[in-house]
């Protein structure tokens, strides 16, 4: 049983890097002028859609957590408005979170807003797919030692490897201010 959940749980997790490179590839078929770097505001779009949609066929296809025990239409959209809810108060926490580090405040609000839109869909959404609007399931997972199964302990991992990757990749980006390409600071 452990050997098939880690099949499919490698499945799933190459599926979304899967996922995050045709994103990259893919659009440049279907929009003049696309790339990753030039086009940049609608990469963000398309691959936060692209992995968001992925998270939650593979949520609903693998069914990796136990079903709730109460399955009434009320209670599936009562939960359902509570993960949307989450997910944009995590785009909004995201937001400010990136704004205190240091992003521009007002010039760059929809480039920081996506960023953050993007940052919640890897983080915050396969979250609230596993574990659904659980607060004290997310604060068990989250703790130490807290993981009851190898689809939580994945959890963990991505989460935290989003947030330092997102961190590290911008950690240098002060550094490079004297380069032509860098917006003039007035």
């Amino acid at each position: 049983m452990r050997d098939a959940e880690i099949r499919r749980l490698w499945a799933a997790n190459l599926l979304c890097a899967a996922s995050v490179v045709l994103t990259a590839v893919v659009p440049a078929f279907f929009l003049d002028g696309f790339t990753v770097l030039g086009t940049h505001l609608t990469w963000l779009c398309v691959c936060s859609v692209c992995v968001g949609t992925l998270n939650v066929m593979l949520c609903l296809v693998l069914k990796p957590s136990l079903s709730p025990k109460r399955s009434s239409l009320g209670n599936k959209i009562s939960r359902f408005l509570k993960c949307c809810i989450y997910f944009f108060m995590s785009c909004i926490l995201f937001h400010a979170i990136i704004v205190l580090y240091g992003a521009p405040l007002i010039e760059s609000v929809t480039e920081t807003f996506l960023f953050a839109v993007l940052l919640s869909t890897f983080t915050t959404l396969q979250c609230l797919c596993m574990l659904g609007p659980n607060i004290q399931a997310w604060i068990r997972v989250f703790s130490k030692n807290g993981a009851t199964c190898i689809w939580e302990n994945s959890l963990q991992i991505t989460t935290t490897c989003s947030i330092l990757g997102a961190w590290f990749g911008a950690f240098p980006i002060p550094l490079d201010w004297d380069r032509p390409w860098q917006p003039e600071v007035i």
